[in-house]
């Protein structure tokens, strides 16, 4: 969750706080991607039950698209799309790739999931 979300006296103290987090994980699982999902506000989208993951770096964003798919527990026939920044990364990037051109300044590289192929659209 992003600062403004969470209820944190301020967003420094949020950003303090996740960034320890991410150098603790980083330090362990140097060759794994801190990654925070989240479902898209108007996407009718069944909510993940994890929120938090740590993906190889080698892996795709398509590969990681079916991760969540799954997870979400979603009929092969429904689409789900993930966005970075508002923005659907090729399925073919790497993960390690989005994730040093997009992360966060806490150390995380937030997802967001959508039924749909639109980002904050109304």
């Amino acid at each position: 969750m992003k600062p403004a979300s969470v209820g944190y006296p301020c967003v420094a103290c949020f950003l303090k706080k996740r960034s320890a987090e991410a150098a603790r994980i980083r330090e362990k699982y140097p060759d794994r991607i801190l990654v925070i999902v989240e479902k898209g506000e108007k996407s009718d989208i069944p909510t993940i039950d994890k929120k938090k993951y740590l993906v190889p770096a080698d892996l795709t964003v398509g590969q990681f698209v079916y991760v969540i798919h799954k997870r979400i527990k979603l009929s092969a026939e429904k689409a789900i799309f993930i966005f970075v920044d508002n923005v659907l990364p090729p399925t073919g990037a790497l993960m390690s790739a989005v994730y040093e051109e997009k992360k966060d300044d806490d150390g995380f590289l937030y997802v967001t999931y959508s039924g749909e192929n639109t980002c904050g659209s109304p």
